[in-house]
Protein backbone atom coordinates (compact mmCIF):
# COMPACT_ATOMS: atom_id res chain seq x y z
CA UNK A 1 0.00 0.00 0.00
CA UNK A 2 1.34 3.43 -0.92
CA UNK A 3 0.51 6.33 1.35
CA UNK A 4 1.14 10.01 0.76
CA UNK A 5 1.25 12.79 3.33
CA UNK A 6 1.77 16.53 3.25
CA UNK A 7 4.00 18.04 5.92
CA UNK A 8 3.25 21.71 6.66
CA UNK A 9 5.91 24.12 7.95
CA UNK A 10 3.88 24.99 11.03
CA UNK A 11 3.78 21.54 12.65
CA UNK A 12 6.12 19.89 15.20
CA UNK A 13 8.08 16.63 14.74
CA UNK A 14 7.64 13.18 16.12
CA UNK A 15 10.48 10.71 16.49
CA UNK A 16 8.09 7.77 16.77
CA UNK A 17 7.95 5.45 13.78
CA UNK A 18 5.02 3.16 13.07
CA UNK A 19 5.03 -0.10 11.17
CA UNK A 20 1.49 0.59 9.97
CA UNK A 21 0.07 4.04 9.21
CA UNK A 22 1.91 7.30 9.89
CA UNK A 23 -0.10 9.64 12.10
CA UNK A 24 -0.36 12.78 9.98
CA UNK A 25 -1.80 14.68 12.96
CA UNK A 26 1.53 14.39 14.84
CA UNK A 27 3.23 17.64 15.65
CA UNK A 28 6.15 18.84 13.55
CA UNK A 29 8.89 21.48 14.03
CA UNK A 30 8.33 24.99 12.67
CA UNK A 31 10.03 25.30 9.35
CA UNK A 32 11.23 22.57 6.99
CA UNK A 33 12.75 20.15 9.46
CA UNK A 34 15.39 20.19 12.15
CA UNK A 35 19.17 20.36 12.21
CA UNK A 36 20.62 16.95 11.41
CA UNK A 37 22.47 15.49 14.39
CA UNK A 38 25.19 13.00 13.34
CA UNK A 39 24.70 9.37 14.30
CA UNK A 40 26.80 8.24 17.25
CA UNK A 41 28.15 4.73 17.96
CA UNK A 42 25.96 2.48 20.07
CA UNK A 43 27.37 0.40 22.94
CA UNK A 44 28.18 -2.60 20.74
CA UNK A 45 30.04 -0.49 18.21
CA UNK A 46 31.99 1.31 20.94
CA UNK A 47 32.99 -2.11 22.29
CA UNK A 48 34.06 -3.28 18.80
CA UNK A 49 36.21 -0.19 18.21
CA UNK A 50 37.82 -0.45 21.62
CA UNK A 51 39.22 -3.88 20.68
CA UNK A 52 41.20 -2.57 17.70
CA UNK A 53 44.78 -3.05 18.85
CA UNK A 54 47.79 -1.08 17.50
CA UNK A 55 50.11 -3.86 18.69
CA UNK A 56 48.28 -6.46 16.61
CA UNK A 57 48.39 -4.12 13.62
CA UNK A 58 52.14 -3.78 14.16
CA UNK A 59 52.55 -7.57 14.34
CA UNK A 60 50.56 -8.01 11.12
CA UNK A 61 52.68 -5.50 9.19
CA UNK A 62 55.90 -6.95 10.60
CA UNK A 63 54.86 -10.39 9.38
CA UNK A 64 53.98 -9.10 5.92
CA UNK A 65 57.34 -7.35 5.63
CA UNK A 66 59.12 -10.55 6.69
CA UNK A 67 58.22 -12.21 3.38
CA UNK A 68 60.84 -10.02 1.66
CA UNK A 69 58.79 -9.26 -1.41
CA UNK A 70 55.10 -9.70 -2.12
CA UNK A 71 55.39 -8.76 -5.76
CA UNK A 72 52.65 -10.25 -7.92
CA UNK A 73 55.25 -12.12 -9.99
CA UNK A 74 57.24 -13.39 -7.00
CA UNK A 75 57.41 -17.00 -5.87
CA UNK A 76 54.05 -18.62 -5.05
CA UNK A 77 55.35 -21.89 -3.55
CA UNK A 78 58.27 -20.85 -1.33
CA UNK A 79 57.04 -21.18 2.30
CA UNK A 80 58.99 -18.15 3.59
CA UNK A 81 59.50 -15.65 0.75
CA UNK A 82 57.21 -14.18 -1.86
CA UNK A 83 53.55 -13.54 -2.45
CA UNK A 84 52.58 -17.20 -2.05
CA UNK A 85 53.93 -17.34 1.50
CA UNK A 86 52.11 -14.09 2.29
CA UNK A 87 48.87 -15.42 0.80
CA UNK A 88 49.03 -18.61 2.85
CA UNK A 89 49.81 -16.76 6.09
CA UNK A 90 46.98 -14.25 5.61
CA UNK A 91 44.50 -17.04 4.90
CA UNK A 92 45.68 -19.02 7.92
CA UNK A 93 45.43 -15.98 10.18
CA UNK A 94 41.95 -15.17 8.91
CA UNK A 95 40.89 -18.74 9.65
CA UNK A 96 41.97 -18.34 13.26
CA UNK A 97 39.61 -15.35 13.47
CA UNK A 98 36.83 -17.38 11.87
CA UNK A 99 37.30 -20.14 14.46
CA UNK A 100 36.01 -17.75 17.12
CA UNK A 101 32.90 -16.83 15.11
CA UNK A 102 30.75 -19.90 15.86
CA UNK A 103 30.47 -20.55 12.15
CA UNK A 104 29.43 -17.03 11.18
CA UNK A 105 32.67 -16.23 9.33
CA UNK A 106 33.91 -18.18 6.31
CA UNK A 107 37.36 -17.69 4.73
CA UNK A 108 37.95 -18.32 1.02
CA UNK A 109 40.89 -17.85 -1.36
CA UNK A 110 39.28 -17.16 -4.77
CA UNK A 111 41.84 -17.29 -7.58
CA UNK A 112 42.16 -17.04 -11.35
CA UNK A 113 44.94 -17.13 -13.92
CA UNK A 114 45.85 -13.72 -15.33
CA UNK A 115 47.09 -14.00 -18.88
CA UNK A 116 50.18 -11.98 -19.97
CA UNK A 117 49.83 -8.21 -20.22
CA UNK A 118 52.58 -6.33 -22.02
CA UNK A 119 54.80 -4.37 -19.65
CA UNK A 120 52.99 -5.63 -16.57
CA UNK A 121 52.69 -9.42 -16.52
CA UNK A 122 55.11 -11.26 -18.84
CA UNK A 123 53.67 -14.73 -18.18
CA UNK A 124 50.43 -16.32 -17.05
CA UNK A 125 50.16 -15.68 -13.29
CA UNK A 126 47.79 -16.87 -10.58
CA UNK A 127 46.05 -14.00 -8.81
CA UNK A 128 44.63 -14.96 -5.39
CA UNK A 129 42.48 -12.92 -3.05
CA UNK A 130 41.75 -13.78 0.58
CA UNK A 131 38.22 -12.99 1.75
CA UNK A 132 36.70 -13.47 5.21
CA UNK A 133 32.91 -13.15 5.02
CA UNK A 134 30.35 -12.73 7.80
CA UNK A 135 26.96 -13.40 6.23
CA UNK A 136 24.24 -11.03 7.31
CA UNK A 137 21.63 -12.42 9.68
CA UNK A 138 18.80 -10.42 8.07
CA UNK A 139 19.89 -9.45 4.55
CA UNK A 140 22.74 -11.71 3.41
CA UNK A 141 22.62 -10.42 -0.18
CA UNK A 142 23.25 -6.81 0.92
CA UNK A 143 27.03 -6.56 1.04
CA UNK A 144 29.68 -4.17 2.34
CA UNK A 145 33.37 -4.65 1.56
CA UNK A 146 36.53 -3.42 3.27
CA UNK A 147 39.80 -4.06 1.46
CA UNK A 148 43.56 -3.64 1.30
CA UNK A 149 46.03 -5.10 -1.22
CA UNK A 150 48.84 -7.40 -0.14
CA UNK A 151 51.09 -7.24 -3.21
CA UNK A 152 54.09 -4.89 -3.13
CA UNK A 153 56.60 -3.43 -5.57
CA UNK A 154 59.84 -1.46 -5.97
CA UNK A 155 60.83 1.08 -8.63
CA UNK A 156 60.48 -1.24 -11.61
CA UNK A 157 57.04 -2.78 -11.95
CA UNK A 158 58.70 -5.95 -13.32
CA UNK A 159 61.31 -6.37 -10.56
CA UNK A 160 60.05 -9.29 -8.52
CA UNK A 161 63.42 -10.35 -7.10
CA UNK A 162 64.51 -7.49 -4.85
CA UNK A 163 63.05 -6.82 -1.42
CA UNK A 164 59.78 -4.88 -1.59
CA UNK A 165 58.72 -4.46 2.08
CA UNK A 166 55.37 -2.82 1.29
CA UNK A 167 54.87 -1.79 4.91
CA UNK A 168 52.67 1.22 4.19
CA UNK A 169 51.71 0.39 0.59
CA UNK A 170 49.81 -1.62 1.41
CA UNK A 171 50.66 -3.58 4.53
CA UNK A 172 48.78 -0.89 6.42
CA UNK A 173 45.57 -1.44 4.44
CA UNK A 174 45.87 -5.22 4.83
CA UNK A 175 46.28 -4.75 8.58
CA UNK A 176 43.11 -2.63 8.70
CA UNK A 177 41.04 -5.28 6.91
CA UNK A 178 42.48 -8.14 8.97
CA UNK A 179 42.09 -6.37 12.31
CA UNK A 180 38.46 -5.56 11.57
CA UNK A 181 37.88 -9.20 10.63
CA UNK A 182 39.36 -10.24 13.96
CA UNK A 183 37.29 -7.93 16.15
CA UNK A 184 34.02 -8.36 14.23
CA UNK A 185 34.24 -12.17 13.96
CA UNK A 186 32.41 -12.57 17.28
CA UNK A 187 29.56 -10.23 16.27
CA UNK A 188 26.58 -10.71 13.99
CA UNK A 189 25.79 -7.93 11.49
CA UNK A 190 22.39 -7.68 9.84
CA UNK A 191 23.94 -7.37 6.37
CA UNK A 192 26.97 -9.19 4.98
CA UNK A 193 30.49 -7.82 5.55
CA UNK A 194 33.42 -9.00 3.44
CA UNK A 195 36.94 -8.40 4.77
CA UNK A 196 39.09 -8.60 1.65
CA UNK A 197 42.82 -8.75 1.03
CA UNK A 198 43.46 -8.58 -2.72
CA UNK A 199 46.42 -9.13 -5.06
CA UNK A 200 47.67 -7.62 -8.30
CA UNK A 201 46.81 -4.02 -7.42
CA UNK A 202 50.18 -2.65 -8.46
CA UNK A 203 49.94 -4.21 -11.93
CA UNK A 204 46.41 -3.24 -12.91
CA UNK A 205 43.92 -3.74 -10.04
CA UNK A 206 43.69 -7.40 -11.03
CA UNK A 207 42.49 -8.85 -7.72
CA UNK A 208 39.88 -6.23 -6.96
CA UNK A 209 38.57 -6.34 -10.52
CA UNK A 210 38.20 -10.11 -10.19
CA UNK A 211 36.34 -9.68 -6.90
CA UNK A 212 34.04 -6.87 -8.07
CA UNK A 213 33.24 -8.63 -11.35
CA UNK A 214 32.46 -11.87 -9.53
CA UNK A 215 30.12 -10.09 -7.09
CA UNK A 216 28.37 -8.38 -9.99
CA UNK A 217 27.92 -11.67 -11.84
CA UNK A 218 26.45 -13.26 -8.71
CA UNK A 219 23.92 -10.44 -8.35
CA UNK A 220 25.23 -9.29 -4.97
CA UNK A 221 23.78 -6.00 -3.78
CA UNK A 222 27.07 -4.29 -2.91
CA UNK A 223 26.01 -1.01 -1.30
CA UNK A 224 29.43 0.13 -0.14
CA UNK A 225 33.15 -0.61 -0.56
CA UNK A 226 35.91 0.93 1.57
CA UNK A 227 39.41 0.73 0.10
CA UNK A 228 42.39 1.28 2.40
CA UNK A 229 45.60 1.94 0.50
CA UNK A 230 48.58 3.75 2.12
CA UNK A 231 46.97 4.45 5.49
CA UNK A 232 49.95 3.83 7.76
CA UNK A 233 51.95 7.06 8.12
CA UNK A 234 51.12 10.26 9.97
CA UNK A 235 54.36 12.05 9.02
CA UNK A 236 54.90 14.15 5.88
CA UNK A 237 58.19 14.36 3.97
CA UNK A 238 58.82 17.75 5.62
CA UNK A 239 58.47 16.24 9.09
CA UNK A 240 54.94 17.55 9.69
CA UNK A 241 52.94 15.15 11.87
CA UNK A 242 49.17 14.78 11.46
CA UNK A 243 47.73 11.99 13.61
CA UNK A 244 44.04 12.89 13.43
CA UNK A 245 43.21 13.31 9.72
CA UNK A 246 42.53 10.69 7.07
CA UNK A 247 41.74 11.53 3.46
CA UNK A 248 38.70 9.93 1.85
CA UNK A 249 38.59 10.15 -1.95
CA UNK A 250 35.05 10.08 -3.31
CA UNK A 251 34.28 9.70 -7.01
CA UNK A 252 31.66 11.82 -8.75
CA UNK A 253 29.79 10.66 -11.83
CA UNK A 254 29.81 6.85 -11.80
CA UNK A 255 32.09 5.35 -14.50
CA UNK A 256 29.40 2.71 -15.04
CA UNK A 257 26.90 5.38 -16.11
CA UNK A 258 25.89 5.86 -19.72
CA UNK A 259 26.37 9.28 -21.30
CA UNK A 260 22.61 9.82 -21.07
CA UNK A 261 22.57 8.97 -17.37
CA UNK A 262 25.31 11.54 -16.77
CA UNK A 263 23.38 14.13 -18.76
CA UNK A 264 20.29 13.39 -16.68
CA UNK A 265 22.23 13.90 -13.46
CA UNK A 266 23.83 17.09 -14.74
CA UNK A 267 20.45 18.46 -15.79
CA UNK A 268 19.26 18.46 -12.16
CA UNK A 269 22.54 19.47 -10.57
CA UNK A 270 23.18 15.95 -9.30
CA UNK A 271 26.89 15.78 -10.13
CA UNK A 272 27.65 15.92 -6.40
CA UNK A 273 25.05 13.34 -5.45
CA UNK A 274 26.28 10.08 -6.91
CA UNK A 275 25.92 6.88 -4.85
CA UNK A 276 29.64 7.16 -3.99
CA UNK A 277 29.07 10.70 -2.71
CA UNK A 278 26.20 9.48 -0.53
CA UNK A 279 28.46 6.73 0.83
CA UNK A 280 31.13 9.33 1.52
CA UNK A 281 28.68 11.59 3.34
CA UNK A 282 27.57 8.65 5.44
CA UNK A 283 31.13 7.70 6.37
CA UNK A 284 31.94 11.30 7.31
CA UNK A 285 28.82 11.45 9.51
CA UNK A 286 29.29 8.22 11.46
CA UNK A 287 33.10 8.02 11.65
CA UNK A 288 34.08 11.36 13.15
CA UNK A 289 33.51 11.07 16.88
CA UNK A 290 35.18 10.42 20.22
CA UNK A 291 35.29 6.67 19.54
CA UNK A 292 37.54 7.11 16.48
CA UNK A 293 39.27 10.37 17.44
CA UNK A 294 39.67 11.09 13.74
CA UNK A 295 38.67 13.71 11.19
CA UNK A 296 37.63 12.43 7.77
CA UNK A 297 38.71 14.85 5.06
CA UNK A 298 36.38 14.26 2.13
CA UNK A 299 37.94 14.97 -1.26
CA UNK A 300 35.56 14.89 -4.21
CA UNK A 301 37.67 13.18 -6.86
CA UNK A 302 38.20 9.48 -7.65
CA UNK A 303 41.81 9.48 -6.41
CA UNK A 304 45.01 11.52 -6.30
CA UNK A 305 46.46 12.86 -9.54
CA UNK A 306 48.41 10.18 -11.46
CA UNK A 307 47.27 7.50 -9.00
CA UNK A 308 44.52 4.93 -8.67
CA UNK A 309 43.28 2.14 -6.44
CA UNK A 310 41.04 -0.86 -5.94
CA UNK A 311 37.96 1.29 -5.35
CA UNK A 312 37.95 1.90 -9.10
CA UNK A 313 37.16 -1.76 -9.80
CA UNK A 314 34.01 -1.52 -7.70
CA UNK A 315 33.00 1.84 -9.14
CA UNK A 316 33.31 0.35 -12.64
CA UNK A 317 30.74 -2.31 -11.69
CA UNK A 318 28.31 0.34 -10.44
CA UNK A 319 29.04 -0.19 -6.73
CA UNK A 320 29.54 2.82 -4.42
CA UNK A 321 33.16 2.92 -3.24
CA UNK A 322 35.60 5.28 -1.52
CA UNK A 323 39.36 5.25 -0.88
CA UNK A 324 41.20 6.11 2.33
CA UNK A 325 44.78 7.40 2.14
CA UNK A 326 47.01 9.05 4.75
CA UNK A 327 46.93 12.88 4.76
CA UNK A 328 50.56 13.54 3.74
CA UNK A 329 52.29 10.96 1.56
CA UNK A 330 56.06 10.60 1.42
CA UNK A 331 56.81 9.47 -2.12
CA UNK A 332 60.35 8.43 -1.21
CA UNK A 333 58.70 5.57 0.66
CA UNK A 334 56.45 4.37 -2.17
CA UNK A 335 57.32 2.31 -5.28
CA UNK A 336 61.02 2.71 -4.52
CA UNK A 337 64.05 0.45 -4.38
CA UNK A 338 65.30 0.25 -0.79
CA UNK A 339 68.41 2.44 -0.72
CA UNK A 340 70.01 5.53 0.83
CA UNK A 341 70.83 8.50 -1.45
CA UNK A 342 72.57 11.56 -0.04
CA UNK A 343 71.50 10.58 3.42
CA UNK A 344 67.85 10.10 2.41
CA UNK A 345 66.28 6.70 3.05
CA UNK A 346 64.16 5.39 0.18
CA UNK A 347 61.86 2.39 0.37
CA UNK A 348 58.59 1.37 1.99
CA UNK A 349 60.04 0.35 5.36
CA UNK A 350 58.16 -0.46 8.54
CA UNK A 351 60.20 2.23 10.32
CA UNK A 352 57.91 4.84 8.80
CA UNK A 353 54.58 3.31 9.90
CA UNK A 354 52.60 4.82 12.80
CA UNK A 355 50.68 1.90 14.29
CA UNK A 356 48.43 4.03 16.50
CA UNK A 357 47.44 6.10 13.48
CA UNK A 358 46.72 2.96 11.46
CA UNK A 359 44.57 1.64 14.31
CA UNK A 360 42.53 4.84 14.29
CA UNK A 361 42.04 4.52 10.54
CA UNK A 362 40.73 1.02 11.26
CA UNK A 363 38.29 2.57 13.73
CA UNK A 364 37.04 4.96 11.03
CA UNK A 365 36.42 1.96 8.77
CA UNK A 366 34.89 -0.06 11.59
CA UNK A 367 32.44 2.68 12.55
CA UNK A 368 31.33 3.00 8.93
CA UNK A 369 31.11 -0.74 8.22
CA UNK A 370 29.12 -1.61 11.33
CA UNK A 371 26.79 1.37 10.93
CA UNK A 372 26.15 0.39 7.30
CA UNK A 373 25.56 -3.28 8.07
CA UNK A 374 23.24 -2.66 11.03
CA UNK A 375 21.08 -0.05 9.28
CA UNK A 376 18.45 -0.83 6.66
CA UNK A 377 19.68 -0.65 3.07
CA UNK A 378 19.78 2.57 1.09
CA UNK A 379 16.24 3.28 -0.20
CA UNK A 380 15.64 2.09 -3.75
CA UNK A 381 13.59 3.53 -6.58
CA UNK A 382 13.56 7.08 -5.20
CA UNK A 383 11.97 9.67 -7.49
CA UNK A 384 10.88 13.26 -7.20
CA UNK A 385 7.67 14.34 -8.92
CA UNK A 386 8.26 16.89 -11.69
CA UNK A 387 4.86 16.57 -13.39
CA UNK A 388 3.61 19.98 -12.24
CA UNK A 389 5.04 23.34 -11.24
CA UNK A 390 4.83 23.63 -7.46
CA UNK A 391 6.85 24.90 -4.53
CA UNK A 392 6.17 21.66 -2.69
CA UNK A 393 8.17 18.49 -3.36
CA UNK A 394 6.78 14.97 -3.61
CA UNK A 395 9.15 12.05 -3.12
CA UNK A 396 8.35 8.37 -3.73
CA UNK A 397 10.40 5.23 -3.08
CA UNK A 398 10.09 1.48 -2.62
CA UNK A 399 9.15 0.71 0.97
CA UNK A 400 11.33 -1.73 2.92
CA UNK A 401 9.49 -3.75 5.56
CA UNK A 402 12.75 -4.04 7.51
CA UNK A 403 12.81 -0.29 8.09
CA UNK A 404 10.98 1.32 10.99
CA UNK A 405 10.57 4.62 9.18
CA UNK A 406 12.14 7.14 6.86
CA UNK A 407 13.67 10.59 6.95
CA UNK A 408 13.91 13.25 4.28
CA UNK A 409 17.32 14.89 4.48
CA UNK A 410 18.26 18.06 2.68
CA UNK A 411 20.98 20.66 2.31
CA UNK A 412 21.63 23.86 0.45
CA UNK A 413 23.03 22.96 -2.97
CA UNK A 414 26.49 24.33 -2.12
CA UNK A 415 26.78 22.48 1.20
CA UNK A 416 28.90 19.29 1.33
CA UNK A 417 26.88 17.40 3.98
CA UNK A 418 23.20 16.83 4.66
CA UNK A 419 22.29 19.47 7.24
CA UNK A 420 18.52 19.20 7.81
CA UNK A 421 16.20 16.28 8.47
CA UNK A 422 12.43 15.73 8.40
CA UNK A 423 11.11 12.55 10.03
CA UNK A 424 8.25 11.19 7.93
CA UNK A 425 7.43 7.79 9.43
CA UNK A 426 6.80 4.45 7.75
CA UNK A 427 5.60 5.69 4.36
CA UNK A 428 6.67 5.27 0.76
CA UNK A 429 5.57 8.69 -0.47
CA UNK A 430 5.70 12.12 1.09
CA UNK A 431 5.08 15.71 0.09
CA UNK A 432 7.07 18.35 1.95
CA UNK A 433 6.71 22.10 1.77
CA UNK A 434 10.23 22.50 0.49
CA UNK A 435 11.09 23.53 -3.06
CA UNK A 436 13.10 21.08 -5.12
CA UNK A 437 14.33 24.08 -7.09
CA UNK A 438 16.16 25.51 -4.07
CA UNK A 439 17.83 22.61 -2.26
CA UNK A 440 19.15 19.06 -2.70
CA UNK A 441 17.01 16.36 -1.07
CA UNK A 442 17.44 12.70 -0.23
CA UNK A 443 15.67 9.95 1.69
CA UNK A 444 17.23 7.59 4.23
CA UNK A 445 15.80 4.59 6.06
CA UNK A 446 15.78 4.27 9.85
CA UNK A 447 16.04 0.88 11.51
CA UNK A 448 14.24 -0.32 14.61
CA UNK A 449 17.65 -0.21 16.30
CA UNK A 450 18.09 3.48 15.43
CA UNK A 451 20.75 2.96 12.75
CA UNK A 452 20.19 5.05 9.62
CA UNK A 453 21.14 4.21 6.05
CA UNK A 454 23.01 6.36 3.58
CA UNK A 455 20.65 8.68 1.75
CA UNK A 456 19.36 7.96 -1.74
CA UNK A 457 19.19 10.80 -4.24
CA UNK A 458 15.97 11.19 -6.27
CA UNK A 459 15.73 11.26 -10.03
CA UNK A 460 12.83 13.06 -11.73
CA UNK A 461 9.77 10.89 -12.29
Amino acid sequence: MRMSIVLPFCLLATHVYSQSVFDSTSLWPPGPGQDLVPQVPDAELVQILSQIDPNRIKATIQKLVSFGTRHTLSNQTDPVRGIGAARDWIASEMRTYAAASNGRMVVTVPSYVQQPVSGLVPKATVISNIVATINGSVEPNRVYVVSGHYDSRVTSILNFMDDAPGADDDGSGVAVSMELARVMATHQPAATIMFAVVAGEEQDLFGSNFMATTLKQKGADVQGMLDNDIVGSSTADDGTIDTTDIRMFVSGLPPSNTAQQNLNLASIGGENDSPAHQLGRFVAEVSQNTATQMNVRTIYRPDRFLRGGDQESFLSQGFPAVRFTEPHENFAHQHQDVRVVNGVQFGDLIDFVDFNFTANVAKVNGAALWSLAQAPGTPKGLTIDTSVLTNNSTLRWTADTRAAGYEVVWRESDEPQWSKVISVGMVSSVTVQLSKDNVQMGVRAVGKNGFKSPAAFPMPS
